[in-house]
């Protein structure tokens, strides 16, 4: 039996919400190992007074297996 931890972490990208998923993926890789998988649970922008979107931020669920 396989016990899994979830822990909650947040990403930013100025190009879109796909990479700053895999911004903070490989971030987090650099310090978690077996990595199973990830919930987006938040997605939010910052925008100039244009309206237009300056920066994409998500915030993840991280899963992984506990060795």
């Amino acid at each position: 039996m396989s016990v899994v931890k979830v822990i909650e972490l947040n990403a930013a990208s100025k190009t879109s919400m796909e990479d700053a998923v895999k911004v903070g993926l490989k971030k987090c890789a650099e310090s978690v190992k077996n990595i199973k998988g990830a919930w987006v649970n938040e997605i939010k922008v910052v925008t100039d007074d244009g309206g237009n979107v300056t920066e994409w931020r998500v915030n993840l669920r991280v899963s992984f297996v506990v060795q």
